[in-house]
């Protein structure tokens, strides 16, 4: 049964550069003239431009060293406040290959309409990705292509090793030299993503508690994958601060359930979960997202902080 709970989560802290709209346009108008055809960069690697990290590291992964791959988010910043500045639209217009998330990034979304000449793959589009209209989380403070879907598939690990096998064809495609090298390093990823994906089976198979707070609904896909049940706590005016009855319907829930942990996500403030846990005598734990990298991430690549967040998830479910 779903339970909705009021709950205030923080604004997000860090926004980037505003787009000048009419910069932008200026600036896919008069590169139209000069765009790519397709083929592979003078030093011989594709230009790969991703939306955001996971894809990015798919895309690193997937490449093994013969494509040049970026990403439009910059580390420690929010993916879905993105938002392009006219030299963004002049890189992607340059790209041999866009891969993005239709829907989770309204600024960039906007952008590849206007720019068709780059090869562009949305990863919600292949099969198995995505799933639509079926989520616990309405996402009330971001703009998704298709409402009620949870955007946050890379939690999942197989998921996230359909796309690669997907960027694999398509690198191949605009690469034919390549192809060999990026189909196995796609199978490479797969393994990896298969081994994590045992891991946190096997972690998460015998826990005293099923039932995972977090903060925001980010982790459907895990839960669902690992046969958790996911409750998220957030508030329906982020600007404002929760009300002390609110505050103390969420410690009520808390007590009543027996709920030991209470997960808040990294770039969130965790004071308003601090105050609960005070309040009910629940611990607080950070679960990080995988949206972006920071400094203050539990390890330094997908599958690294893939694998603290099942430590940290083993020790709040009480695991054995």
């Amino acid at each position: 049964m779903k339970i909705v709970l009021m709950f205030f989560r923080l604004r997000r802290a860090t926004r980037v550069a505003l787009l000048w709209v009419g910069a932008a346009a200026l600036s896919v108008a008069s590169l139209a003239a000069c765009s790519s055809d397709g083929a592979p960069d003078a030093d011989g690697r594709l230009r790969v431009i991703t939306a955001f990290y996971p894809l990015q590291y798919a895309a690193e992964r997937v490449s093994g060293g013969h494509a040049d791959i970026t990403s439009l988010t910059q580390p420690g910043a929010e993916p879905h406040d993105v938002e392009l500045r006219p030299k963004d639209v002049a890189r992607l217009n340059d790209a041999d290959l866009v891969v993005y998330l239709r829907g989770f990034q309204p600024a960039l979304d906007d952008s590849i309409a206007q720019v068709a000449e780059s090869d562009v793959l949305d990863v919600g589009a292949i099969p198995g990705v995505l799933d639509r209209g079926g989520t616990d989380d309405e996402h009330a403070d971001h703009t998704h292509d298709t409402a009620g879907t949870d955007p946050h598939f890379w939690l999942d690990p197989l998921r996230l090793a359909t796309v690669g096998d997907e960027l694999a064809e398509r690198l191949a495609r605009l690469d034919p030299e390549h192809a060999a090298a990026y189909r196995r390093h796609a199978k490479e990823l797969r393994d990896d993503l298969e081994a994590l994906d045992d891991d946190y089976a096997a972690g998460l198979a015998s826990c005293a508690s099923r039932v995972l707070v977090t903060s925001h609904e980010s982790f459907g896909y895990l839960a669902r994958r690992y046969d958790l049940e996911q409750i998220g706590v957030e508030g329906l005016v982020p600007d404002q601060e929760p009300s002390p009855a609110q505050i103390s319907e969420v410690a009520r829930f808390v007590r009543e359930h027996g709920v030991s942990t209470i997960y808040h996500e990294t770039l969130v403030s965790p004071r308003i979960a601090e105050t609960v846990a005070a309040e009910t005598g629940a611990r607080v734990a950070v679960l990080d997202p995988l949206e972006g990298l920071t400094p203050d991430s539990p390890g330094g690549d997908y599958l690294t902080v893939m694998r603290a967040n099942l430590r940290t998830l083993r020790k709040g479910q009480s695991c054995r």
